[in-house]
């Protein structure tokens, strides 16, 4: 999944940052403006997205830096 399409779901950075800590995820709005940034959520995040919307954001390819 990518950073923007999570955002947008949840409907902006600060409320992506409450309903996911809602949720039992505790993510600050200044690390969801780094996943932007890099247009990356990190690996673990994206299971927990995954499961948290049911599977309408689903985990993208693992991407291995080398």
């Amino acid at each position: 999944m990518k950073a923007h399409e999570v955002v947008k779901y949840f409907g902006g950075q600060a409320a992506t940052s409450r309903a996911l800590t809602k949720k039992g995820v505790i993510v600050s709005q200044p690390a969801i403006a780094v996943w932007i940034r890099n247009d990356a959520v990190p690996m673990l995040r994206q299971y927990q997205i995954q499961k948290i919307t049911r599977g309408k954001l689903k985990i993208e390819d693992i991407k291995v830096a080398v």
